[in-house]
């Protein structure tokens, strides 16, 4: 089904781009099963890298499948490099090729421009950990990645003193360099939280961290962004600063709803512009009529909204008429995997390539005792995904790092380390067994490149990924 404000192109590369990016993903299990098939045959190892190379794209650990004969095909070793070989690649292809670019007209300059427009400088988003949340920014919202600062958490419940340190690190910019604008410009700074819930089966799809309780993951999103504020204004006395925006997303259709904030900044939870409800209503009308709908329900929601909130608002509900078009004409009235479904989980810093849904469940962090929450949420997920097959949890630990910075790579490196052996620590039981593999990465964020390799447990960095 389509709709006057839904860009059909655009919804067509993108799905073409999901659809390709999770099938090199998904066919890892088929292909493994057709190789170990094939482990007692006299010409095992030279089949079974040719059927790598064709289905998968890459060798197989020589080291692993000469190994065979003597035991059993250790499996859960070759799925987790084949995970992480084929994660390697798909980060390849998103630094070299740009295949999430916007349509001319709505790149991060424009967007940058309209924020500024709206009365803000900084967009800064914390969606739910989950892994059917990842593509929030550039699917929802169809806003640009590199213009929204994202960082998720497990229950939609960001670190405050987090969120300070990058508002102090914008509004220092601001001063220094008059980036993105100059301190004098009367914008703010935008802080938004996504919560979730589902609408097929509401008691057990919604947020895991709030128990499916749909009413408590909005209000817990209220009262972390109501105390981010209150720790601005009491830190630095310039609340004004601050606005909040509240937005519940349903991850079976990928509609949204937004809280839209009142003069004063406060959020009402009982009331919202519900995007579903706006495209079934309009999708009969015409473009103009149905941008007029948005308007209107939104200052029929909350009246005396700022101008520059309901302008913004107005740009998101209409992207986010895309998205449920996206869904409908993909996958019908909802996701068939309203469920988690994610293939790896990444620990640490960075994964700005992951826009994709159900692909990674996010846990952001520097150390594994500061985001026990976030992990064992993961761990727990990855429990009925994989470990209850026989299959292994694959944990990308990933630290980015600013290579004009002296010493920056080698902490990285030094972080990344740290972070994987606390990680097998805390989950011994599954590493012991083979049930838990951990890879290392970094990317300098100051170069145009991908990531790089550093070390990896199922065997030696040098070949992961076919290095």
């Amino acid at each position: 089904m389509s709709h006057p404000l839904c860009r059909s192109e655009e919804n067509q590369r993108l799905f073409g781009y999901e659809r390709d990016v999770k099938a090199a993903f998904d066919n890892i299990v088929p292909t493994l099963k057709q190789i170990s098939a094939l482990q007692h045959e006299a010409d095992f190892e030279q089949q079974a890298q040719k059927i790598a190379r064709a289905q998968l794209g890459f060798e197989l650990p020589q080291e692993i499948l000469a190994d065979a004969w003597v035991t059993q095909l250790d499996m859960r070793r070759l799925f987790a490099w084949c995970v992480f070989s084929t994660y390697r690649h798909f980060c390849d292809d998103y630094y070299r090729n740009d295949p999430l670019a916007v349509d001319a007209g709505r790149g991060a300059d424009d967007f940058d421009s309209f924020l500024q427009a709206c009365g803000f400088h900084t967009l800064d988003v914390s969606p739910c950990a989950d892994g059917r949340l990842a593509h929030l920014v550039r699917y929802v919202l169809r806003l640009p990645q590199q213009s929204v600062r994202r960082k998720s958490y497990a229950g939609a419940l960001f670190d405050i003193e987090d969120s300070i340190q990058k508002w102090t690190e914008v509004e220092l910019g601001r001063f220094r360099e008059g980036q993105p604008n100059t301190a004098d410009a009367p914008t703010r700074y935008l802080k938004a939280v996504t919560y979730h819930y589902s609408s097929v089966d509401p008691e057990h799809q919604g947020c895991a961290a709030h128990g499916s309780d749909t009413a408590k993951a909005a209000q817990a999103g209220r009262e972390r962004l109501y105390a981010f504020r209150e720790a601005i204004e009491n830190s630095f006395c310039c609340g004004a600063s601050i606005d909040l925006l509240l937005i519940g997303l349903d991850t079976d259709t990928d509609a949204i709803r937004v809280h839209v904030p009142d003069a004063e900044g406060a959020i009402d939870l009982d009331t919202a512009v519900d995007a579903l409800s706006l495209f079934d209503a309009t999708a009969r009308s015409s473009a103009s009529e149905a941008t007029h709908a948005i308007a209107d329900a939104i200052r029929a929601c909350t009246p005396d909204v700022q101008p520059g909130m309901a302008q913004l608002v107005e740009r998101l509900i209409e992207n986010n008429l895309s998205q449920i078009a996206y869904v409908r004409s993909n996958h019908g009235d909802h996701y068939a995997d309203i469920g988690h479904a994610e293939r790896f989980i990444g620990a640490g810093v960075g994964f700005e390539e992951i826009q994709l849904r159900n692909l990674m469940y996010f846990a952001y962090l520097n150390t594994v005792e500061e985001a026990t929450a976030d992990l064992d949420v993961g761990i727990k997920i990855f429990t009925g995904l994989n470990v209850a097959h026989g299959l292994p949890v694959p944990v990308i630990v990933r630290f980015d790092h600013h290579g004009q910075v002296p010493g920056s790579r080698e902490r990285a490196e030094q972080h990344c380390a740290r972070v994987s052996e606390a990680l097998q620590a805390r989950f011994d039981s599954l590493a012991e067994q083979g049930l838990l593999h951990v890879l290392q990465v970094t990317r300098d964020c100051d170069a145009a490149g991908s990531i790089d390799l550093l070390a990896c447990s199922v065997n030696a960095h040098k070949q992961a990924g076919g290095h």
